[in-house]
């Protein structure tokens, strides 16, 4: 396993982050437990979970997970969210001071933990005002809830705006970035990443083998079936069967994913997340395993290094579609410029 800092602050984190969102829902508690305790022993030391995960049930097996192993919380850097619906109420979402209290509360409770490393907001919130949620994340640091402040699922804007409110305010950072981003979603690229890479945040990618699709288990013209997510619902989120299938681009990725996997003698996902793990920015990639089959697989990128030509090959089967302007071509000429050379 390898570390970093956790976006500019002096925290160090393991390179792979182990996600929670199948607890208590794909994943019973017992292979829950199985995958803390792998992740764990294979030197891993960052866990993301969220209270919309299962409704609170991935933090309370979490937090039960903790109590069984009372020397290994401190090894650990703890990170959850909140933004979404936890009830029926008016004030039950969202990132006002009222609910985000109520949230980090209940998580704390969840998690039997006096204080998370790293609280997110797990989306934007268009009825709040931004000031009002970043002065809520500094007054949490100030309680000693929470130690730092990250958000999740804001665009380029959004980000930049938070960033500036803080050091204009006063206020604890914003120090991480929470987005889809992978071989087949790589738009962040556009103005997230150069955002994060001017304010210091660090990315912690969501989804990053594309909901299955990078592991190779789905073929071209093949609606799948049985125990995957797509299998037990071709229409899921992003990752849905019919609209990838129909784009000429991901086969294209997978070609390239698959040349390179068989170059390394290694499987689709351990590459798609090693070349995710590289690309400038990111601290931590966030695995979402159902099986500890599956955890064991995408732990074996921990110490995956691709070369230069590796690196090339999926850049360019995978480069998004642009326009010329503004992200293409004319654009970057545009926004360009060079020092003068000397006679």
């Amino acid at each position: 396993m390898r570390y970093r800092n956790l976006g500019a602050t002096g925290t160090v984190v393991s390179t792979l982050c182990l996600g929670t969102m199948t607890f208590g829902a794909e994943t019973d508690e017992e292979g829950s437990f199985a995958q803390l305790d792998r992740f764990v022993e294979a030197g891993g030391t960052f866990l993301d979970t969220a209270d919309v995960y299962s409704r609170g049930i991935s933090e309370e097996i979490v937090g039960r997970w903790l109590r069984a192993r009372p020397d290994v919380r401190d090894r650990l850097v703890i990170a959850t969210k909140g933004r979404f619906p936890m009830g029926p109420g008016a004030n039950d979402a969202g990132l006002s001071r009222v609910h985000l209290t109520r949230a980090l509360d209940a998580s704390l409770r969840r998690l039997g933990v006096e204080a998370v490393d790293l609280y997110q907001a797990h989306a934007w919130d268009p009825l709040t005002p931004l000031p009002e949620t970043l002065r809520f994340f500094d007054d949490a640091v100030r309680a000693g809830k929470i130690r730092y402040a990250g958000v999740s699922n804001f665009t380029g804007w959004q980000l930049q705006k938070a960033a500036l409110l803080t050091q204009h305010l006063n206020l604890t950072p914003i120090v991480t970035l929470q987005p889809q981003y992978n071989l087949l979603a790589r738009e962040i690229e556009f103005e997230l990443v150069p955002v994060c890479e001017n304010e210091g945040i660090g990315i912690l990618p969501w989804s990053p083998l594309g909901g299955g699709w990078l592991s190779g288990k789905y073929r071209r013209d093949t609606t799948p079936t049985g125990a995957t997510r797509l299998g037990e619902n071709p229409e899921r989120g992003v990752e849905a069967y019919a609209g990838r299938n129909g784009q000429e681009r991901t086969w294209q990725v997978l070609d390239a994913v698959g040349q390179v996997a068989k170059d390394l003698g290694a499987s689709m996902s351990a590459v798609s997340l090693a070349w995710l793990a590289a690309r400038p920015a990111v601290t931590s990639v966030i695995l979402g395993a159902r099986t500890i089959e599956q955890l064991d697989d995408n732990l074996t990128a921990a110490d995956l290094v691709l070369n230069d030509e590796q690196m090339r090959l999926l850049d360019e089967a995978s480069a998004p579609p642009v326009g010329d302007y503004p992200y293409g071509g004319a654009g970057i000429r545009q926004r360009g410029r060079d020092l003068p050379s000397g006679s």
